[in-house]
Parts: C-alpha cells; structure tokens; sequence
C-alpha cells in the first residue's frame, strides 16, 4: 500500500534558483512554516483528543517540526537574519483549506490529506533547494529536511487509514492534490516554500 503520492504538479527548478537568490526571506518563509507544522500536529490532538491511536505520533511530529524551526532559527542567527514582525497570511494554506469538506468527519480526512500533500510538496521544495544550493553545509541540511518532510507526508495517509475505509482515503487523496497542483501552479513565485 503506497501511503504517499506523486505532486499533481512539479515545481520547475527555476523555482529554487529564485529561492536561493532570495535566500534570508525564504529562511524567514521556511522557519514560519515550522512553526505552523508544529502547531498543526498538536492542533489535530486539540481537536480530537479521542483518536488516542494517533496521538504519539502527532506528539513525535509536532516536536520534530519544533526541532526543525530550532535548526532554521540557527542557521538564520548565523546570518544575522530575523523573523518577521509578524507572519503573513499564506494564501496556498487559505485555498487549501477553504476547499475542505465542512462535516466534522470529513473535515478531518481532509485536513489529514491535506497536510500530507503540503508534506510532500515540503519535501519536494526542499530538495530542490538542497539540489541547487552550492553551501555544502546548508546543502546537508536541506537533505536532512526533504527527507524527514516526506517521512510526514507518509504519516498523514497512515494517520487517515486508521479511520476511514482504504478507497476513500485514497479517493479523496486524488482529489485534493489535483486540486492543490492546480492551486500551486497559478500561485506567483517568491522565495518562500509555497
């Protein structure tokens, strides 16, 4: 069983070239997504403290993307670079999760699917970035980082076959990442990770 997917949409290198010319306002992008991973896993544990079969790993998750931020938060202290005053709306997380079904059973798979997609789409993001960036150090990292972004995007499909039947799960998976190829495609590039 494949528990994760192929992006609808491929991100062109050009892409990272950008990233990396713009590279402390991504690493501001990138630390701000940390951040929201992090709370996203514990969010899910506040919003159904009932599935205890998933709590550990949303605990082991959450701290993992905490650790993540801490590594970015380093590297951006190493090159003198700050967090933003405030971090602004990201508008490929509003369409995603405007698209989510509004029944409380459904909402929940779909913002399971959802974050694995935005995992995978991590993972393929930074690798890029880890390809074309020529720092051997903060190449390493970005290695580190794609890899452990598709570890998630495994276990939020994993997450989601505890609850609900394999076709549906997969059904609905389909789905919402057409939907988020299409989203991300029309979406300006700038140096950050969506």
């Amino acid at each position: 069983m494949k528990l994760s997917i192929e992006l609808a949409y491929q991100t062109p290198r050009e892409w990272a070239h950008q990233a990396i010319e713009n590279f402390d306002d991504f690493l501001r992008d990138h630390a701000d997504c940390e951040r929201k991973a992090s709370a996203m896993a514990t969010s899910f544990i506040a919003k159904c403290p009932d599935k205890v079969e998933i709590i550990p790993e949303l605990i082991e998750t959450a701290l993992e993307e905490m650790e993540h931020f801490r590594d970015v938060y380093k590297l951006m202290e190493s090159r003198g670079v700050q967090l933003k005053a405030k971090m602004p709306k990201d508008e490929y997380i509003h369409q995603l999760i405007g698209a989510c079904r509004s029944d409380v059973d459904g909402r929940l798979m779909d913002r399971m699917l959802l974050a694995s997609i935005i995992e995978c789409r991590g993972a393929e993001r930074f690798r890029l970035i880890e390809e074309e960036i020529k720092d051997p150090k903060i190449k390493r990292f970005y290695k580190t980082l794609w890899t452990s972004e598709a570890k998630h995007g495994n276990l939020f499909v994993k997450l989601a076959l505890i609850y609900w039947p394999e076709k549906d799960v997969y059904k609905r998976l389909n789905e919402l990442n057409v939907l988020e190829g299409e989203i991300i495609s029309k979406l300006p590039w700038r140096p950050a990770l969506h």
